[in-house]
């Protein structure tokens, strides 16, 4: 009886051995996690995603798909590769994609790169509008857009290039900056 009381002490030593390993090892883990964060690692990453976003009416207001997104904790930004945006309006729609994107924390901002395509058609007009560009930044909230590098918008046989472009949906302009060369076609008279 008297031997079995002399191996508590070890077992105790045992258990706080034991128990000293796990801590020090899931305090490893915590460690690599941070330092992940801190280096710029990824936290998220989504492959062949569908985002939908409703608008308080229960209208369906964008539709984003994207081969990959990835997101970064150190500084909250979300970075998509090949986005391909849907915006719905009442009376309009306006697709946009690029090779990829960024977005701002918050979503405040979605910055677009590498072979810009905007196209906007609006009800009862035939003829879409098309954007250009190597990059464009886009405010969703507020409707605005803005680009600064060189820019081809195209309306049926209306074309028009720029360095750069800044728009307001909200107010409706469009203002094209430096350069600006316009081409619009003449219209051709019906002889009656």
């Amino acid at each position: 009886m008297q031997a079995s009381y002399r191996l508590y002490p070890a077992i105790a030593l045992a258990l706080i051995a034991g128990g000293s390993i796990l801590l020090e090892q899931s305090t490893r883990v915590d460690d690599s996690a941070g330092e992940a964060v801190r280096s710029g690692a990824p936290d998220f990453v989504a492959e062949r995603t569908r985002i939908v976003g409703f608008g308080v009416d229960g209208a369906e207001r964008y539709e984003l798909l994207a081969e990959t997104i990835v997101h970064f904790p150190a500084d909250d930004t979300i970075r998509l590769h090949q986005p391909r945006l849907l915006l719905r309006a009442i009376g309009s729609e306006t697709r946009i994609v690029a090779q990829g994107a960024e977005v701002s924390p918050g979503g405040e901002q979605v910055d677009f790169a590498g072979g810009v395509r905007v196209d906007r058609r609006i009800e009862g007009d035939p003829r879409p509008t098309t954007l250009r560009s190597e990059t464009l930044s886009v405010w969703p909230e507020s409707h605005r857009a803005r680009s600064d590098t060189p820019v081809q918008l195209t309306q049926g046989a209306s074309t028009a290039t720029a360095l750069g472009l800044r728009a307001d949906n909200l107010f409706g302009t469009l203002e094209l900056i430096g350069n600006v060369e316009v081409h619009m076609p003449s219209r051709q008279q019906n002889p009656s």
